[in-house]
């Protein structure tokens, strides 16, 4: 009898564990509907004299429809694999300044650590390096890391706001590394001089950080709508 509650509460974990898998799958499959439709959006909304930055580039996926409505779009990316695919993606738009480069809170270089399978499958484990310790399937020797430029993104959209006026869109997709950026941007007021920023956040892979994510998502929804900063981007 024991052995058959032991069997039958056995099945019913690996039920509830299949099940949280399908509702977050779901969840993150409604996410990435809803950001197609709101880059759409967008997309359908630039023009020629609009400033738009692209952070966390990777292979272009966002960057090449943003370059295709004219808008001068920078984008950064660190990991040299998908900078080569990004160079190769936007190479027939002028309208594109790429920089092979993390962005951060300052400038300088830092470590960018690449996931686990990286060798495996490099294009698709790309969009998993990073230049934040203690991330999930993370490798974080040095024969997995290498040093790359470090841009100051704060600094970058002062300089472009002073150039140009009002940033258009600022999209940030960046492993962790966008929680530093946000937080300097709440608390400089920078968020005012993009019409819309959007960022995927990485809490969950970045359990050490999750107080400070609540914290960061609290105020910001407090201090600006979802039509100005979306940090559910994907």
């Amino acid at each position: 009898m024991t052995d058959n509650k032991d069997t039958q509460a056995a099945e019913i974990d690996r039920l509830m564990q299949s099940l949280d898998k399908l509702t977050r799958r779901q969840a993150r499959n409604q996410r990435a509907a809803h950001a197609k439709g709101l880059l759409q959006g967008i997309c359908s909304m630039l023009r020629p004299t609009d400033v738009v930055l692209d952070c966390g580039a990777n292979v272009g996926e966002v960057t090449v429809p943003l370059a295709q409505t004219g808008a001068h779009v920078h984008a950064f990316e660190p990991d040299p694999f998908a900078f080569a695919k990004l160079s190769d993606a936007t190479r027939d738009f002028a309208n594109v300044t790429l920089h092979n480069a993390a962005v951060g809170t300052t400038t300088g270089t830092i470590n960018l650590m690449r996931a686990e399978n990286f060798y495996d499958n490099p294009r698709g484990a790309s969009v998993k390096s990073t230049v934040i310790s203690g991330g999930r399937k993370i490798d974080e020797t040095t024969d997995n890391s290498i040093q790359v430029p470090l841009i100051s993104l704060p600094d970058v959209l002062r300089d472009l706001h002073a150039t140009h006026g009002q940033i258009a869109f600022v999209k940030m997709d960046i492993e962790g590394a966008e929680l530093d950026i946000l937080e300097v941007m709440l608390a400089d007021g920078l968020f005012d001089i993009v019409r819309l920023t959007v960022a995927e956040t990485h809490e969950n892979k970045f359990k050490a950080l999750r107080d400070r994510f609540k914290v960061l998502r609290a105020a910001v929804a407090k201090a600006h709508p979802p039509t100005q900063v979306n940090l559910d981007w994907i």
